[in-house]
C-alpha cells in the first residue's frame, strides 16, 4: 500500500513522539537517527539513512551535495537534531533540501527540546495538503 506524504507525516510524528518519550533529551544525534530509522522501519515504512543526494551545479552534477538524515520512502525528508532550541538555520536547510530534492513536505525533529511538541517542526516547499 503506498502512504501518501501526510499519512507519512503522521507515523513519524507519532515514532518521534514515542522516542522522544522513552528516551528524552540529551544523546547525541545519531542515536535519535538509529532509533527513529527502527521505528519507521518496525512501522513497514522504507527508510534510508545519510542518503548522499547529488547536486546539479553550473551544468554539473556532483555526487557530494549533500547527506539527509531519513529519507522515509523516498517522499518524506526528517532533519534531526539534538539542541537545546531550533535556530532559524536549521528550518532554512531543510527547505533548502526540500526544494532541491523537489519534495513537498518535511520534518525538523529536534530532540533536545525539553518537550517533542517543541522541538517538531512541518516545513512545506510550496506544499499544500488535499482537501
Amino acid at each position: 500500500m503506498t502512504r501518501d506524504v501526510e499519512a507519512l507525516a503522521r507515523i513519524a510524528v507519532d515514532c518521534g513522539f514515542k522516542l522522544h518519550e522513552a528516551l528524552g533529551p540529551g544523546l547525541l544525534e545519531s542515536v535519535y537517527e538509529a532509533c527513529m530509522a527502527h521505528s519507521l522501519a518496525a512501522r513497514g515504512l522504507a527508510v534510508d539513512r545519510q542518503k548522499p543526494i547529488p547536486i546539479l551545479f553550473d551544468g554539473v552534477t556532483l555526487q557530494e551535495g549533500f547527506r539527509v538524515d531519513l529519507l522515509v520512502e523516498g517522499r518524506l525528508l526528517i532533519e534531526l537534531k539534538s539542541t537545546e532550541a531550533h535556530a532559524p538555520v536549521h528550518a532554512k536547510q531543510l527547505l533548502t533540501y526540500l526544494r532541491l530534492m523537489n519534495l513537498p513536505l518535511g520534518l525538523l525533529m529536534n530532540f533536545g527540546a525539553p518537550t517533542f511538541k517543541q522541538g517538531v517542526r512541518r516545513l512545506a516547499n510550496n506544499y499544500r495538503p488535499a482537501e
